[in-house]
């Protein structure tokens, strides 16, 4: 190498930036998504808008995010806002888990049908399954034939029914393994723009969050957050927020809160 130090890479701390997608239309009216391809909200327009903003100053060499539009919509406005050109890859690791048969329910009179608790488990816990989605879903057809999944090679075979966060991880953390952490270590700087679900597990897993943890976790909808890792890909610095204490606070009590069915 130029420097002569054969190993600059392999001490090199890097910095990630990772961001939850803007305020879709579902998010908005506090129904179960998964992998339904719902639009931004205006309100997640104006958050993609000020996500650019905020990484402006930032000169990433790549951008990772999922086959949801909500998702790519997102890193669209991003690269607009920035005035930059930034190689971007979909993968359909990133998508948000699959809420299986609670997709399109309103999350407030689920909970008036099978209690609470019963619901939070199903949104925040580790590894419980929420029931399947069956072939005669009403949302079934619009995902098993989403045009983007079928131009990635996603057929109805490939679709899990349902998922819980231990499921998604487990399709979401040998993706950066083995395609996102080898080019972060070759020196990349790289900005993940994908869902709550995806997101959480990767966290549970930089930080290694106890499953207990993890179900305390809530990540807001178009705030940024950074990690500076290790040349092995462990936290130098904690998850830092682009955000004051009181606007992630608010943030993240909207993500956990279950609403009101007249949301």
């Amino acid at each position: 190498m130029a420097d002569g130090n054969p190993c600059n890479v392999c001490s090199a701390q890097h910095t990630v930036v990772f961001v939850r997608h803007g305020e879709s239309e579902w998010n908005r009216r506090n129904i179960f998504c998964g992998w339904y391809d719902a639009d931004l909200s205006e309100e997640g327009v104006e958050q993609a808008v000020k996500i650019g903003e905020q990484l402006k100053d930032f000169d990433f060499d790549i951008i990772y995010t999922s086959l949801l539009r909500r998702a790519y919509d997102s890193v669209e406005m991003v690269l607009k806002t920035m005035g930059k050109t930034i190689t971007v890859i979909k993968a359909w690791q990133l998508n948000e888990r699959h809420y299986g048969a609670l997709t399109g329910l309103n999350k407030a009179e689920t909970a008036e049908k099978y209690g609470l608790e019963k619901v939070q488990i199903w949104r925040r816990s580790y590894d419980v399954l929420p029931p399947p989605m069956e072939k005669d879903h009403h949302l079934y057809n619009a995902i098993v034939n989403n045009p983007v999944f079928l131009q990635h090679g996603i057929e109805e075979k490939d679709i899990p029914k349902t998922e819980s966060l231990k499921t998604t991880l487990s399709r979401v953390l040998p993706y950066w393994e083995n395609v996102i952490g080898p080019v972060i270590k070759e020196g990349k700087r790289v900005l993940i723009i994908a869902h709550g679900t995806s997101l959480r597990g990767l966290v549970k897993h930089i930080d290694s969050l106890s499953e207990e943890e993890i179900m305390k976790l809530n990540l807001p909808t178009g705030i940024p957050f950074s990690y500076t890792l290790d040349k092995n890909l462990k936290p130098v610095t904690s998850r830092k927020f682009f955000c004051d204490d009181e606007t992630l606070k608010r943030e993240v009590e909207k993500v956990a809160g279950i609403g009101t069915k007249e949301q």
